[in-house]
């Protein structure tokens, strides 16, 4: 337990981001949450079809280290 905290601060790219998710999923035990980061994280690694598909530009300045920051501390903030 603990691998995905170890990335926080240092996620500078979608690619990090995946990989935060794919070891912070491992320790959900909840099953339903755990499928909704499934969901967010396959969302999150197709991004640029959803763009694509929507005539819209992809966003250039994406902070993954704070949308990673936000889900872990949302699993541990009481």
């Amino acid at each position: 337990m603990g691998d995905h905290i170890s990335m926080l601060g240092s996620i500078k790219n979608r690619e990090d981001f995946l990989r935060f998710m794919e070891l912070f999923m491992a320790d959900i035990e909840d099953e339903g949450v755990r499928c909704y980061l499934e969901a967010l994280s396959a969302w999150a690694h197709d991004m640029d079809g959803y763009y694509s598909n929507m005539g819209k530009e992809m966003p250039k300045d994406i902070n993954w280290d704070f949308i990673a920051t936000l889900l872990y501390t949302g699993s541990i903030y009481e």
